[in-house]
């Protein structure tokens, strides 16, 4: 019984503070500090969007790597836990944490010490494994989806196939881990699409929750996600 009347009293009070902070178009930071919602932790293993830009290979990425005029050395290949492929001639090279290009130079460079002049390697993504988001809500499509390159919030809901009916699009919410700690923000979609407010980056491992016009089935939706204790405050 207990339980429940501090659960019920958690999701009062995220409702309150959600429709609080959507009165305007900027994005409210909430740690306990402040801060504006930064980029996520990353790894060069679990693939990142360093300085919020290119893509960056991750572990389980499948990877399609082609060396023009040697047949023999194309392979298709998944980037392991260490973020490592495997390649004839070259064995091990880290993959995990470059873009495509330095992925491009590096077996280029090593192919070329041991094997080849001048190699043309090209390196193709097959599968975005290792970035993903989730997107919850008020959705037509919700779930689980790759990332296959810099993606925006305006861009991710277009992933889902656009809002449902009942859909708040004025109280749409990123859920991210930075340096540690659990975050989020608040966006208004309608201002993003006008062009009047900034359309902030996605990356993988975002929670994108957007809710109705009744404020709860969204978050009920979350919690059924979330364990109690994993709950984000917004401040």
């Amino acid at each position: 019984m207990k339980w429940l009347l501090l659960r019920n009293l958690v999701i009062m009070m995220v409702l309150l503070i959600v429709a609080g902070c959507s009165s305007g178009p900027s994005a409210r930071a909430i740690d306990a500090t402040g801060n504006q919602l930064r980029p996520p932790d990353t790894t060069s293993a679990t693939g990142a969007y360093e300085g919020g830009t290119d893509y960056r290979l991750g572990a389980q990425d499948l990877l399609e790597v082609t060396v023009f005029g040697v047949p023999d050395l194309n392979r298709a290949v998944r980037v392991n836990s260490n973020g490592q492929i495997s390649l004839p001639l070259i064995g091990g090279i880290q993959a995990g944490g470059k873009t495509i290009p330095e992925l491009e130079a590096a077996i280029g460079e090593s192919l070329e010490k041991t094997y080849l002049q001048n190699p043309q390697v090209t390196v193709f993504v097959k599968e975005y494994t290792s970035q993903r988001i989730t997107l919850q809500g008020s959705f037509k499509n919700s779930g689980i989806f790759p990332l296959t390159g810099k993606t925006t919030l305006l861009q991710s809901v277009a992933i889902a196939g656009g809002f449902a009916e009942l859909a708040d699009p004025s109280r749409v919410v990123i859920f991210r881990q930075v340096e540690g700690k659990k975050m989020a923000a608040v966006f208004d979609m309608k201002a993003i699409s006008a062009g009047t407010a900034e359309d902030p980056q996605v990356y993988g491992d975002d929670i994108v929750v957007a809710s109705d016009s009744t404020g709860k089935s969204a978050f009920q939706n979350l919690l059924k996600s979330l364990p109690l204790a994993g709950l984000f405050f917004l401040l």
